[in-house]
């Protein structure tokens, strides 16, 4: 695996695999704790797929410098698997299909999903109505908990009166799940994970209104655990309540760990970039870590000893080293994906979805204030980093 991960990138940080299935069950019960059962990023491995074919014993390395430029949209870059999309609000990781890399993309301003599958050209999934004012829009995407049975998928959108958690199926029109998410000038982003136990987690904005995301009874700025129909998880801190934590601005991703045991979220606030560990039943007020340069915390991908975080403004990958607890044990690595003048690079990159053991697909917003080429936006595979000490570049 190693030798064709390096053959297609030298640099460690792009690769093609497959992608992981999602567990049978139906609902949440007992205590908030996610059990350790088959999670969205923890399935069976199908090999990985011969991409390019094998490298000869003496042929040069294939590095990110040896490839070409874009060509329109034509990316030559074996880990972009869709090309020319509007900037991207989120991405999920699709079942696999044989050897077939797939998953959703969602463009945040026009609604519009697509399925990206390597080797072919992006098709529309489904198009949904969205108001894109004050940084919403499209901004979550995630598989039902039971896809492989309802082949539905659920999505965050900011609407003309609210924020809220929809589902729709593939050419379907999107049912309301949850609605009356409060919306604002700002603060409409969300992001939506899996709980590891058959339930879906929802980060919302604070809608503009800091003082909601301290407010117990409102939806705004908060963590949030449901079941498929958008009810109340059971066993949250407050029965009937959906809140399970609070504290938040403008979420920017929310992730689980491979074996299920522990959440994450990411949240850009006014004066400072924050990760925070879920904890349920309490405030986000002891960050895991935080940005004071503010790169534009984005998704996040948690890799059992390694957790990864993408800017959206700064076009890094953050890089954690973590132990078996979840606690960070050194500073970030920082990795640069910004472009350089060939359009080698994928820029800045928002949300991310873990695919398999080693690869994560993500998706880049290079349209929205960067300098876009001509491939922009795209949807990439990341490679999983290699665990270090950790240490900023």
């Amino acid at each position: 695996m190693r030798a064709l991960l390096t053959a297609l990138t030298a640099s460690g940080s792009l690769v093609l695999a497959s992608c992981a299935t999602f567990d049978d069950s139906t609902s949440a019960s007992g205590d908030w704790r996610p059990t350790a059962e088959l999670t969205p990023e923890r399935g069976p491995q199908p090999e990985l797929p011969e991409v390019g074919g094998e490298q000869e014993p003496d042929a040069p390395e294939r590095t990110q410098e040896s490839i070409p430029p874009p060509d329109g949209c034509t990316d030559h870059d074996p880990a972009v698997i869709a090309t020319c999309l509007d900037p991207i609000g989120a991405v999920a990781a699709l079942p696999p299909h044989g050897t077939e890399i797939g998953a959703l993309a969602g463009e945040r301003e026009s609604g519009t999903v697509h399925v990206a599958v390597e080797g072919a050209e992006p098709r529309e999934f489904a198009s949904l109505e969205v108001d894109a004012t004050g940084d919403g829009g499209l901004t979550g995407l995630a598989l039902s908990p039971t896809y492989h049975e309802d082949r539905l998928v659920y999505a965050y959108i900011s609407t003309e009166e609210d924020n809220r958690v929809v589902r729709f199926a593939e050419d379907g029109e999107a049912t309301p799940v949850l609605t009356g998410i409060p919306k604002g000038d700002s603060g409409n982003a969300g992001a939506l994970g899996h709980g590891g136990d058959g339930t879906l987690l929802v980060a919302t904005g604070d809608g503009g209104d800091p003082d909601a995301a301290e407010d117990p009874d409102s939806l705004a700025g908060k963590v949030l655990r449901i079941d498929r129909s958008g009810d109340a998880a059971e066993g949250n801190p407050e029965p009937g309540s959906p809140v399970i934590a609070g504290g938040l601005h403008s979420p920017g991703g929310l992730c689980t760990s491979r074996d299920g045991t522990r959440s994450w979220v990411t949240d850009r606030g006014g004066s400072v970039d924050t990760l925070y560990r879920i904890e349920p039943g309490e405030d986000l007020s002891a960050p895991a870590w935080t940005w004071q340069d503010q790169p534009g915390v984005a998704g996040c991908a948690d890799w059992s000893d390694m957790l990864m975080v993408t800017t959206s403004h700064t076009g890094t990958i953050q890089s954690m080293p973590i132990d078996e607890d979840g606690v960070i044990t050194g500073e970030p690595q920082v990795t640069d994906t910004q472009q350089d003048g060939n359009g080698i690079g994928y820029g800045r990159i928002a949300d991310v979805d873990v695919i398999s053991d080693d690869v994560a697909v993500a998706g880049t917003v290079n349209k929205a204030g960067s300098d876009p080429v001509s491939s922009d936006d795209r949807v990439v595979l990341l490679l999983r980093p290699e665990a270090g000490s950790g240490g900023a570049d």
